[in-house]
């Protein structure tokens, strides 16, 4: 199964950005994309709503857990991958702590259910 890795692409983390400059989440949304790895989509989105949390992403699939990661950079490309990949790779989405790229431990800012989980 395909998972979605969305990438806020008018993230500006914090910094001016000079008309016809790419932002800083533009440029992430390009080193993701540019090595995803097999089973991960990379999407740009216009915007997270987790502005004052730097470059943000989120992954998500059908039937498991999502989680907003923020505070991200170009150079967190590999961890992300990474950690999408481990993402992929766990049927329910929720990827076993210690497997998780550090980035992933400490910066995440929300965790959301499944769609239709009852409590």
């Amino acid at each position: 199964m395909t998972v979605t890795l969305h990438v806020c692409t008018t993230c500006r983390a914090g910094q001016p950005v000079a008309e016809g400059d790419a932002t800083p989440g533009l440029r992430l949304h390009a080193a993701l994309a540019a090595d995803a790895p097999e089973g991960v989509t990379v999407r740009p989105v216009e915007c997270l709503s987790a502005c004052s949390q730097g470059c943000a992403v989120a992954l998500s699939a059908p039937g498991r857990w999502s989680y907003v990661y923020g505070r991200l950079a170009e150079a967190d490309a590999p961890a992300i991958l990474e950690g999408a990949a481990a993402y992929a790779g766990a049927s329910d989405g929720i990827v076993p702590w210690r497997e998780r790229p550090e980035i992933f431990r400490k910066q995440s800012l929300a965790r959301l259910p499944p769609i239709g989980e009852m409590p």
